[in-house]
């Protein structure tokens, strides 16, 4: 059987994690990635691979033009083919400071780990799937981008994460456009609130806002929530939307009076 591919980029913890599980019950063969060593996402890949499709694990930090290059050697030289990149690899801030206090350092981190990486990592695949669609007209290509409402939610504490997620969802935009013409879609699917290892430290505010009001729908998001959006896009359902964002967030940026 010929597996489609999808490279996850964070794809071992978190949301990148719920992606994986929903891409391998639709029959994807899985490329990995993430900065972790291999020893500690092995129990994860056992997961995966008993739902019966090939998966790998390519460590590199993306940040770096080079480990991005041997990334993508890697994943070629592994399945020959991709046919979906998910770019959803990110990082909060290590301090969360007001903007009146925050360093630049941690805006230049944020920026060149959350937009500058995958802005690039889509540039090389991009290449790649210009390549595969050239050689045969109908070979399914596909890009997601997994932004956060902080892309239009204003955060003072995390300004650096904000205007890293605005600018990856006109990342999003920009590769929308230029990949049209070869028949290759691409999606932001900007999810809300979600229950990961990234949102535990603030557990007990989200808690209480989310009985509040704060989302529509009383809970919070799953990693899983995240996935079946991709999965939807990953299948075709939206063949005719490039383009487009979907929103994961419960109702949160519903506009309410």
């Amino acid at each position: 059987m010929v597996h489609r591919v999808a490279l996850i980029t964070g794809g071992t913890r978190g949301i990148g994690l719920g992606i994986a599980r929903c891409l391998a019950r639709e029959g994807y063969a899985l490329a990995l990635n993430g900065v972790r060593p291999a020893e500690a996402v092995a129990g994860v890949l056992h997961e995966l691979r008993e739902q019966g499709v090939p998966v790998e694990y390519f460590p590199a930090d993306i940040s770096l033009t080079e480990e991005r290059r041997r990334l993508v050697e890697a994943v070629r030289e592994r399945f020959g083919q991709l046919n979906l990149l998910v770019n959803n690899a990110g990082v909060a801030p290590q301090v969360r400071a007001d903007i009146l206090e925050a360093t630049e350092e941690s805006f230049e981190r944020l920026l060149r780990i959350n937009l500058q990486a995958p802005y690039f990592l889509t540039q090389a695949v991009a290449r790649w799937m210009i390549e595969q669609k050239r050689a045969d007209v109908h070979f399914p290509a596909c890009v997601v981008f997994i932004t956060s409402v902080s892309a239009t939610v204003a955060s003072v504490n995390r300004g650096d994460y904000c205007i890293s997620k605005a600018g990856l969802s006109m990342a999003a935009q920009l590769w929308a456009v230029r990949l049209a013409e070869f028949g290759i879609s691409v999606y932001e699917v900007r999810p809300g609130i979600i229950r990961t290892d990234m949102t535990a430290p603030v557990q007990e505010r989200y808690d209480r806002l989310i009985a509040e009001g704060l989302t529509l729908q009383p809970r919070w998001g799953t990693p899983e929530d995240v996935g079946k959006a991709v999965a939807m896009l990953a299948r075709g359902d939206l063949l005719y939307s490039t383009g487009a964002i979907i929103v994961v967030d419960g109702g949160l940026t519903v506009a309410r009076l």
